[in-house]
């Protein structure tokens, strides 16, 4: 009998998208078991959309989940990753191939201990036969990580340098200009909390007391932003 994969593509580069299709279907003639119904999406708010399509109907068995998305039209997918904790909230069995470009330790462990991932891939090191090699891994239940991700893990970075998705929400609205007296219209959080958050983001980014440009600077070296 056919094992039939719902797999979902949430990826906004054609040039990515297109070795995916076509390393699922090798995959698939390969196998002679397995066939994948393909689903793609090249932004947050699809992506919404057909994560809620999921939730309504037939479970997701398979994302391939970029990471550098631009945020959604409402601002509550700030990026993949918050699709990603998303996706892991409504189906905790799903497997999830996470595609970065982004290559800060900071950012790539902030994603693993998020989301993590069963494959996480970044994108410069990504051929044919790597992606060919990963998606078979995480199928058979096996997770794969390219090489800058294994190097990253080996190192043991266990700090608590993690920003969840409100932390992610509050450098956003900043980078975008929200004036303190708004943010409490958009985050669930009074005033002071918000301040207490902005307070200790600046001390995990090491601008202690520096201004917000200095924090959403920071932000953006180490790719949160």
């Amino acid at each position: 009998m056919d094992r039939f994969l719902n797999t979902l593509i949430i990826e906004d580069e054609p040039l990515m998208v297109d070795p995916i299709k076509a390393a699922l279907k090798q995959i698939g003639e390969n196998n002679g078991l397995l066939d994948f119904k393909i689903k793609v999406v090249a932004n947050c708010d699809a992506a919404a959309n057909e994560i809620n399509r999921a939730i309504h109907s037939e479970p997701l068995d398979l994302v391939l989940l970029d990471i550098n998305l631009l945020p959604s039209s409402d601002g509550k997918y700030i990026s993949g990753e918050d699709l990603g904790v998303e996706i892991r909230k409504f189906f905790p069995n799903t497997k999830i191939i996470a595609l970065t470009s982004h290559n800060n330790n900071y950012r790539l462990n902030n994603i693993l201990r998020n989301l993590n991932p069963e494959g996480f891939l970044i994108k410069s090191d990504v051929d044919f036969e790597k992606l060919i090699n990963a998606l078979k891994s995480v199928i058979d239940d096996c997770p794969y990580y390219s090489k800058l991700i294994l190097q990253l893990m080996r190192r043991h970075i266990t700090n608590d340098f993690t920003l969840d998705r409100i932390d992610r929400q509050l450098l956003y609205q900043l980078s975008k200009g929200a004036k303190m007296r708004h943010l409490s219209d958009v985050l669930p959080l009074s005033k002071s909390a918000i301040e207490i958050r902005k307070r200790n983001l600046k001390e995990v980014f090491g601008v202690g007391e520096g201004d917000d440009r200095s924090l959403i600077l920071k932000a953006e070296e180490c790719g949160f932003i």
